[in-house]
């Protein structure tokens, strides 16, 4: 007859001790090449300076199998806003007497911009308002035929703000004037954006 096997007994400190060792072997792969992060001096050292990316401020660069680089919190790199650029509009010709039309053109004329200009506002504030006077946007809360949000901002040109469509096209005419400098440029960034 044999003896019964007799099991064989770990100390206790051996679990603890390898499992200590082991997450911080684990710790230290990701340190030192975690997931196919390329250091700064990896990339230097590149056989073709080329096809190296800089590494600037944060950067960091991930090399995929296509070779393709990503950049992480790339600080350094600003894109400047376009500046908005004059547009064409279709020829409005001369509006009827009367008008909200024959009211901008008028003014329009009386700052010395030229028929392009007014051409450019009828289609700016056709496609915004359609010339409506109580034209309201119930979504943005914008007002009137130069959709002012909020409407009151018009107040600046006469208490009449919301039902006078000289005071509308006073005020419209001084915001397109002081933001965008023209009806065309103020057209141009409308078609650009969806808005102006």
């Amino acid at each position: 007859m044999r003896a019964p096997a007799t099991k064989a007994v770990r100390p206790r400190w051996a679990l603890g001790t390898f499992a200590y060792l082991a997450s911080i072997g684990l710790v230290a792969a990701f340190l030192v090449e975690p997931t196919g992060l390329t250091s700064a001096a990896t990339l230097a050292a590149a056989s073709d300076p080329a096809e190296s990316p800089v590494v600037k401020g944060q950067s960091v660069s991930i090399l995929d199998a296509e070779k393709r680089a990503a950049a992480r919190d790339a600080f350094d790199v600003v894109k400047p806003k376009p500046k908005p650029t004059a547009a064409t509009a279709p020829a409005a010709g001369i509006p009827d007497p009367g008008t909200a039309k024959a009211i901008a053109y008028d003014m329009v004329m009386a700052r010395g911009w030229s028929q392009g200009e007014y051409d450019c506002l009828v289609a700016l504030w056709t496609k915004e308002s359609h010339w409506n006077v109580y034209a309201h946007n119930k979504r943005s809360g914008a007002y009137g035929i130069p959709q002012a949000l909020p409407g009151e901002k018009m107040a600046s040109a006469g208490a009449d703000w919301a039902t006078n469509p000289a005071t509308q096209i006073t005020w419209g005419l001084g915001y397109i004037a002081g933001r965008y400098g023209s009806p065309c440029v103020a057209w141009g960034y409308s078609q650009s954006r969806g808005w102006y």
